[in-house]
């Protein structure tokens, strides 16, 4: 099954028209990498992706329904996002961060969401580090969190924007186990916004964004 449609998806900025026509699909434990010079589109796109922002024209079916119908909804349940800026809460534990998600969509139980969240801080290795605020954490372990959080509520998809944009080489191949573990082992459907084109080599699927168009 498609877990995420698009078709024909257009977005113009006042009279600057951005996104010209993009199509593509992607399945569970697939990879795709989405690159492009800076100013291409390659946020926009991946915020409209996950229902962060309109589109004009077209069409995205995320685990075949309608995005458009109900895009909280839909990114709730389905959608996991990780940030290059992390978006991590400082002043909060890192297990309180993990368990953001859940505590937004209550849809669980907290004895089973904490469960979860302990055994997402072992997957990415910073269980020794719960109680620590974000604020303490490195940029890389920052980043592993952020994953960590991203699968909280168990989504089909991941949108990755820049994941590895703020990390040296040593931190940013942890990156690249962690994301590809997601499609290849977790089975969700990963997709990646980078400039980073080793990440991109790593992927089983490589686009360009240019013109508007993917290619």
């Amino acid at each position: 099954m498609k877990t995420i449609e698009v078709k024909g998806i257009t977005k113009a900025f006042g009279s600057a028209s951005v996104l010209k026509g993009v199509s593509f699909h992607a399945s569970a434990g697939s990879s795709l990498a989405i690159m492009g010079s800076s100013g291409e589109g390659k946020t926009s796109l991946l915020h409209i992706l996950g229902g962060l922002d309109s589109f004009d024209k077209g069409s995205i079916h995320i685990m075949g329904k309608d995005l458009a119908k109900d895009p909280l909804g839909m990114r709730r349940k389905h959608i996991g996002f990780i940030f290059q800026s992390y978006q991590l809460l400082d002043e909060f534990s890192l297990l309180d961060n993990i368990l953001m998600p859940f505590f937004i969509t209550k849809n669980t139980s907290f004895v089973k969401a904490h469960e979860r969240a302990e055994a997402l801080l072992q997957k990415v290795n910073l269980h020794k580090k719960k109680q620590q605020k974000a604020a303490l954490l490195s940029g890389g372990e920052k980043q592993r969190a952020a994953i960590a959080r991203a699968l909280m509520n168990n989504p089909d998809i991941l949108l990755a924007d820049e994941p590895t944009g703020n990390l040296d080489r040593q931190h940013s191949e942890e990156i690249y186990d962690l994301l590809l573990s997601c499609a290849h082992e977790l089975g969700k459907t990963v997709v990646i916004v980078t400039h980073d084109e080793q990440l991109a080599s790593l992927c089983q699927e490589k686009r360009l964004l240019q013109d508007g168009l993917l290619r």
